[in-house]
């Protein structure tokens, strides 16, 4: 069965995101074992200097560097990504998936920074870079959004009517 994690900078607080998130989690349960893993964002000032943003985005990607598991597929989302269909994404998965069978085990891990993004050594480290959209959105958002497009890329490999 194909594993996937969801590696997040920051706590989901509102309660609707928490529900929909875990209403997705649930759905993919089916077709995946998931895990979602939570890093703290690092504390900044009301007004910080780039200088400040730049040492806490490089003490975040050293904390997601320690929560890679070893034989992943890092995807980094951020906005400099690459847009994909639903399609593209599930023709991705899917060939992530390909010689799963030698027995190693193969985990494709999604990454969702903080506020103020991801450090450039981490996207630097990525095997793919995806954009959700040339927009910008909540990050507690784009974590529903991905469940949502990750469970359709699932339905849309195992051939299911959920995508029209």
């Amino acid at each position: 069965m194909r594993r996937i994690t969801l590696l997040c900078v920051g706590k989901l607080k509102e309660k609707f995101y928490a529900e929909a998130a875990a209403e997705y989690a649930k759905r993919l349960s089916r077709f995946c074992k998931l895990e979602i893993l939570e890093l703290p964002e690092e504390r900044l000032p009301e007004d910080p200097s780039p200088a400040q943003i730049d040492g806490a985005l490089r003490k975040e990607a050293e904390a997601i560097r320690r929560k890679i598991p070893p034989s992943s597929r890092l995807v980094a989302l951020c906005v400099e990504g690459r847009l994909r269909s639903s399609e593209e994404l599930a023709r991705t998965m899917a060939a992530w998936d390909v010689g799963a069978e030698s027995g190693l085990e193969k985990r494709l891990v999604f990454l969702i920074g903080g506020s103020f993004g991801l450090h450039e050594s981490i996207k630097a480290e990525a095997w793919d870079r995806l954009s959700m959209s040339p927009m910008t959105f909540p990050h507690h958002l784009a974590r529903v959004m991905l469940l949502e497009q990750i469970y359709r890329a699932c339905q849309i490999n195992a051939g299911t009517r959920y995508h029209k």
